[in-house]
């Protein structure tokens, strides 16, 4: 397991800075100049080559990359020229509001989606089976702006349960003040997830139904209770927890589309204004740090797999 985490680190290192050589040139490909991009086309010659100057984008591009490098080696993921603030104090107040949003909805899709996997396995081809997959077919085709709109259209505008717009507040605190804010980005996430949890889980339970340790437990006069919850339940979270761990990049940007519908103000919401007001370091910042954590999804829900299923070993 040693050698085998010693060569997933290696492998991250590799694929975080391939990512980061992509994103960092395709930043010097915008057409004319990145200067003027950035401070405007209005900007004189002499306020572009002083901003260029200043920024050091006057200097090479191999240069830049690698003073891009080692400030990255440092946790400095670049200066929003726009917002006047450190990426790194820009991702500090998102990503706590972005883990707590995707985190529970996450949670929640999972613990909905298990036992509503596990009952259409074991009632298959029944009503309950064609109306569980019916509804995870809509939520899953469903796109997740519309969804939102959906939402609240139905529970804000018309019934008056809920606020239209998520949590306003810079931290944690002032985000859980308004819990029932909270609802319709959590449920819209939650609605998402749920569809794609609950097919996974039904074609692994059913799968682990056909096997013969199954059959072993029923034939040893086990209750059913037993079966299920003994043998049957950790034998097929194997590809859950494969898509948790290939989940723990969205709660950099799933969310992004749930955030601008609701106006949530997480690294999504973020990374779209970055995007339309051409802040590039923000934009370069967020990419590096979700290559980095696809690639530690990976790795856990490697992880994750070997713990649940014994026959597994990386050696």
């Amino acid at each position: 397991m040693i050698h085998y985490l010693a060569r997933r680190i290696g492998q991250a290192i590799i694929v975080t800075l391939g990512v980061s050589v992509i994103a960092f040139a395709m930043q010097h490909m915008v057409p004319g100049n990145l200067a003027r991009a950035i401070i405007g086309t209005h900007a004189t010659a002499s306020q572009i080559a002083a901003f260029r100057h200043s920024f050091g984008l006057d200097k090479p591009i191999w240069v830049q990359y690698w003073v891009f490098l080692r400030h990255l080696a440092v946790g400095n993921l670049g200066f929003s020229y726009r917002l006047n603030r450190s990426v790194d104090s820009i991702l500090a107040i998102d990503i706590p509001k972005d883990i707590l949003l995707v985190g529970l909805s996450l949670f929640l899709a999972v613990i909905i989606a298990v036992p509503v996997g596990i009952a259409q396995a074991t009632r298959r081809n029944q009503l309950l089976d064609y109306s569980a997959t019916a509804v995870s077919f809509t939520l899953y085709s469903m796109p997740s702006f519309w969804l939102g709109l959906i939402l609240v259209g139905w529970l804000a505008d018309s019934a008056h349960l809920f606020p239209p717009e998520a949590p306003q507040g810079a931290t944690i605190g002032a985000v859980l003040s308004q819990p029932r804010a909270l609802v319709l980005p959590v449920a819209t996430l939650t609605l998402v997830n749920f569809a794609l949890f609950s097919r996974y889980m039904r074609s692994s339970a059913i799968d682990a139904l056909a096997q013969d340790y199954i059959r072993t437990a029923r034939a040893k006069g086990l209750s059913e209770r037993a079966v299920l919850f003994g043998h049957l339940l950790r034998n097929s979270l194997a590809p859950i927890a494969t898509l948790v761990g290939l989940s723990i990049p969205s709660i950099l940007t799933a969310g992004l589309v749930t955030e601008y519908v609701f106006n949530y103000p997480g690294t999504g919401l973020a990374f779209f204004n970055a995007a339309t007001q051409d802040d590039y370091p923000v934009e370069l910042g967020i990419t590096v740090l979700v290559a980095l954590a696809t690639v530690v999804g990976n790795l856990l829900a490697d992880i994750a797999y070997a713990a649940l299923d014994p026959r597994v070993r990386y050696d």
